[in-house]
C-alpha cells in the first residue's frame, strides 16, 4: 500500500532542499491532486531559493570587488533619526564564503526575521562590534558627529582588524582603515546589511527595555521616533532622561 498524503506531507517537511529535487521527480507522477500539489510547491521553493541566492550573490558585489583585502569590514548605525535613545553603530566582519539567505537592508525586514537574521549573524560572523552614542552626546557634539563616534567605538571594539571598512553612504573620520562609502549600502552589501541588522535589533532591544520604566510614551512600538502617540505624551508628560533635547524644541 501506498504512502498516504499526510505521510507524504511529513517526508517533504523532514527533508532537506538538496533531496527536493528527487522527491518532486517520484512524486509528480502520484496522480493524486494533493500530491501533485505537495510537489508544485517544493518546486516553487527551490525557484525561490535559486532566486535568493542570485539575490545575494549581487550582495556580495563589493566583498568580491575588494577581495584582495582578507577581512572586510560591513558599517552602518541605526537611529539616526529618532527623538529619544542613543544612536548605535554595528561593525561586521563575515567570512569570506558567507552565505546568510535573505540577509538584506533592516529596514526591507519584519522584525521577526531582523531577529532571526541577528542570531544568524552573531553565530557566523568573523567579529561584531557594536558602538554607542548617548542622547545626551548627541546634543553635544549633533547627531553626525556622535554617529562617527560611535562606528569608531564599533570598529575598536572588534575582535579582529579589519583591511577594509564598506560603510552605508559616510567616511568615517579619525580612521585610518581604507574606506568605501558606498550610497545604499545596507541594500548592495552583505556586510553593511549585517551590520545595519546587528545595530537595529541592539537598539530596538534597548529601546523595548526602557519602555519598561517609562511606558507613557510607546517606546516599544514607537523606538524613540517621532509617532503621534510618542508626540502626545511628551507634550502631556515633558522629556525623559533618553530624550535628545536638540530634537524636541519644535514639541516641548
Amino acid at each position: 500500500m501506498g504512502k498516504s498524503i499526510s505521510e507524504i506531507k511529513k517526508e517533504f517537511e523532514n527533508s532537506d532542499e538538496n533531496s527536493w529535487e528527487k522527491l518532486c521527480g517520484f512524486y509528480e507522477q502520484d496522480s493524486r491532486i494533493g500530491v501533485q500539489n505537495l510537489a508544485a510547491r517544493y518546486r516553487k521553493k527551490q525557484a525561490a531559493l535559486v532566486q535568493e541566492r542570485e539575490r545575494l550573490k549581487q550582495m556580495h558585489f563589493y566583498e568580491e570587488k575588494y577581495s584582495q583585502y582578507r577581512c572586510i569590514c560591513g558599517i552602518d548605525e541605526a537611529g539616526r533619526g529618532p527623538l529619544a535613545g542613543p544612536v548605535v553603530a554595528g561593525a561586521v566582519i563575515l567570512p569570506a564564503d558567507c552565505e546568510i539567505l535573505y540577509l538584506n537592508d533592516s529596514k526591507k525586514l519584519t522584525a521577526h526575521k531582523r531577529e532571526e537574521l541577528y542570531d544568524v549573524i552573531m553565530r557566523e560572523a568573523v567579529a561584531v562590534g557594536l558602538g554607542m552614542a548617548s542622547p545626551a552626546r548627541i546634543d553635544e557634539i549633533n547627531i553626525l558627529q556622535a554617529t562617527y563616534e560611535a562606528m569608531r567605538q564599533a570598529v575598536s571594539k572588534l575582535a579582529v582588524m579589519p583591511q577594509l571598512l564598506l560603510n552605508d553612504a559616510v567616511t568615517i573620520p579619525g580612521i585610518e582603515i581604507p574606506q568605501v562609502p558606498i550610497i545604499k549600502g545596507d541594500a548592495k552589501s552583505a556586510s553593511i546589511a549585517a551590520a545595519s541588522i546587528v545595530a537595529k535589533v541592539t537598539r530596538d532591544r534597548l529601546m523595548v527595555e526602557y519602555d519598561k520604566t517609562m511606558p507613557e510614551y510607546g517606546f516599544a512600538s514607537n523606538k524613540g521616533y517621532g509617532s503621534a502617540e510618542h508626540i502626545a505624551a511628551l507634550q502631556k508628560y515633558g522629556p525623559t532622561p533618553i530624550h535628545r533635547a536638540s530634537f524636541i524644541t519644535h514639541f516641548v
